[in-house]
């Protein structure tokens, strides 16, 4: 079984509200993707937290280490677990320079710690076809699509990522 890595950077899929400070944090620990990971039993991973920080805040710096983290693993398959308001940014950041990776972004809308529907079935989407996938590329799976990063958007209206027309 080919093993995965699965970057963690932050963003709404990770955020826990903080009661002391009445906010949403982007902890440094891989609380939420190792929730759902326990329930993958046939699934070889490695898991790494990195950035920490909603995707807004992300810099060239953090895509760069992104890069980085990408190029530097042996593992062919990456799953990167992103926030969405600049996913697609980081998507065609990778997409500049990963040729013979299979690379999926994918993400949250609502924090798992709210509510885990849409976390877990985002990430576990992402899983099930990144297992399948042997065609390299950078890609984004988001809300029952997985697809090349250039044909998802996010559509702020509606709160979901479509296909683009």
């Amino acid at each position: 079984m080919e093993k995965i890595l699965i970057i963690n950077t932050g963003g709404t899929f990770n955020k826990r509200y903080n009661p002391l400070k009445g906010e949403l944090e982007v902890p440094k620990d891989g609380v939420a993707p190792e929730a759902i990971l326990r329930y993958c039993y046939n699934t070889a991973y490695e898991l790494v937290n990195i950035i920490h920080k909603d995707s807004l805040e992300m810099n060239d710096e953090d895509r760069a280490l992104l890069l980085q983290t990408v190029q530097a693993s042996s593992h062919r398959k990456v799953i990167i677990l992103h926030g969405t308001d600049t996913m697609d940014v980081s998507a065609a950041f990778l997409a500049l320079h990963v040729k013979d990776k299979i690379v999926t972004l994918t993400g949250a809308m609502v924090p798992f710690h709210i509510d885990t529907v849409e976390a877990t079935a985002n990430f576990a989407m992402v899983l099930g076809d990144i297992m399948c996938n042997n065609q390299a590329g950078i890609y984004i799976g988001m809300h029952g699509r997985v697809a090349p990063y250039n044909l998802l958007y996010k559509n702020r209206q509606k709160g979901i990522f479509e296909p683009v027309r």
